[in-house]
C-alpha cells in the first residue's frame, strides 16, 4: 500500500474524557487506526472499506466518521498545516441504531 502525505493525530479534551469510558477493545481498535493514519496517511487509510470513513452532514458538516466496530464510532476533523495533514479526534461514542 502506498504512503500518503504525513499525518499527525491529536485529540480534543472532550475526546480524552470520553475515551476513559470506552471498553479496552475499542481503545485498541482506535490505536490501530491512529497508527495506520500516522504510518500510511489518511488518504490511504480511507481506502480501507472496513472503517467506512465518511463525511458527516448537517450540524456535523466538516467532520468525518470512522467505524471502530459495529457499535462504536470515531468522529474526527481533518485540517492542513502546510504539507502535514492534522487529524483532531473529536468524539468516540456508541452509535445508536
Amino acid at each position: 500500500m502506498g504512503k500518503g502525505p504525513r499525518c499527525e493525530v491529536y485529540s480534543s479534551a472532550q475526546f480524552e474524557k470520553q475515551l476513559r469510558r470506552v471498553p479496552f477493545f475499542i481503545k485498541e481498535a482506535l490505536l490501530v487506526w491512529v497508527e495506520s493514519v500516522e504510518e500510511q496517511g489518511l488518504t490511504e487509510v480511507r481506502k480501507l472499506k472496513g472503517y467506512h470513513d465518511e463525511p458527516l452532514q448537517g450540524t456535523r458538516r466538516g467532520q468525518r466518521s470512522v467505524r471502530l466496530n459495529r457499535a462504536y464510532r470515531l468522529i474526527y476533523v481533518e485540517g492542513n498545516d502546510g504539507e502535514i495533514t492534522i487529524v483532531t479526534l473529536q468524539e468516540v461514542h456508541k452509535h445508536d441504531y
